[in-house]
C-alpha cells in the first residue's frame, strides 16, 4: 500500500489540478479574502489570543473524540497538516468571526426586524407531477377525500425521496419560495390544499401543516451575520481590485 503522507506534491501540481478542476478561482478568491480579513482586523486592533486558540482546539478535540495527544497527532497526520497548520486555521477562523461581529453584530437585529416577514416559515408538504391534467385530478381526489395528500405524494410525486417522506419538505422560509407561491402559502389556512402551480420542475400541489413565526434564533442570527459579512467581503475585494 502506498503511504500518501510520504509522497511529495509540488505546489505547481496543486495549482494545475485546481485549474483543471475549475476550482482555482474559488481558492484564489478565498486567499484574497484571508488577506483582506487580516488587514481589516489589524486596522481595527482585533486579535486572537493563544487562550482562544487553545479553547477552540480543545472543543474540536472533544467533538472528534480525540482524547489523547497521540490521537490528535494521528488525525492531523492523516489530514497531511501539522499542529502549526491546524492552529493557523483556527486562528484565521476566529479572526474572521471576530471581525464579522465587530462590523455587523449591531445591525443583525435591525435587519431581522425590518425583514422579519421573509423569515417566517411554513411546515410544508408538496407534490410535484409532470402533467397538469394529473395535478388537477389529484387535487380533485384529495378534495373529495378519495385519497389523502400524503398517500397521493407517496404514489405520484416525481421525486423518490419526497415519495418516501409522503411529500414532507420540512420547515421552509418565505424567502426560499417563489414570490407567487409564497403569497399563496402564507395567505392559506392550516391543512388547506393549494395549487396546482406550474414551474420548471412540473406542477405543484401544497399543503401547509403549520405556520412558524419569525424568531431570531442563534442559528438565524449567525446566518444573517454570515451573509452580511460575505457581501461585505465581496464588495471590499471588488473595490480593492478595481482600485489597483
Amino acid at each position: 500500500m502506498i503511504n500518501l503522507s510520504k509522497l511529495v506534491v509540488e505546489a505547481e501540481e496543486i495549482v494545475n489540478f485546481l485549474k483543471s478542476e475549475m476550482n482555482f478561482k474559488a481558492v484564489y478568491q478565498n486567499v484574497l479574502f484571508k488577506r483582506l480579513i487580516n488587514y481589516k482586523a489589524q486596522e481595527k486592533g482585533i486579535n486572537v489570543t493563544a487562550e482562544e486558540i487553545e479553547a477552540e482546539a480543545n472543543r474540536q478535540r472533544r467533538e472528534k473524540h480525540l482524547e489523547k495527544a497521540s490521537d490528535t497527532l494521528a488525525w492531523l497526520a492523516d489530514q497531511l497538516v501539522t499542529a502549526d497548520d491546524w492552529e493557523i486555521g483556527i486562528r484565521d477562523r476566529l479572526l474572521s468571526k471576530k471581525l464579522a461581529e465587530s462590523l455587523f453584530a449591531k445591525d443583525v437585529e435591525l435587519f431581522f426586524i425590518e425583514n422579519h416577514l421573509e423569515f417566517e416559515q411554513v411546515s410544508l408538504y408538496q407534490i410535484i407531477v409532470e402533467s397538469e391534467k394529473l395535478a388537477q385530478e389529484i387535487h380533485y381526489q384529495i378534495e373529495e377525500e378519495e385519497i389523502s395528500f400524503y398517500d397521493a405524494a407517496h404514489i405520484y410525486d416525481i421525486d423518490i425521496q419526497r415519495r418516501k417522506q409522503c411529500g414532507y419538505e420540512g420547515n421552509i422560509s418565505r424567502f426560499a419560495l417563489e414570490p407567487d407561491i409564497a403569497a399563496a402559502l402564507f395567505s392559506a389556512s392550516n391543512d388547506e390544499l393549494i395549487g396546482p402551480f406550474k414551474s420548471e420542475q412540473g406542477y405543484h400541489l401544497f399543503l401547509v401543516e403549520e405556520f412558524i413565526p419569525a424568531t431570531l434564533t442563534p442559528e438565524r442570527y449567525q446566518e444573517i451575520l454570515d451573509n452580511m459579512f460575505t457581501n461585505w467581503l465581496n464588495k471590499e475585494l471588488e473595490y480593492m481590485l478595481n482600485s489597483e
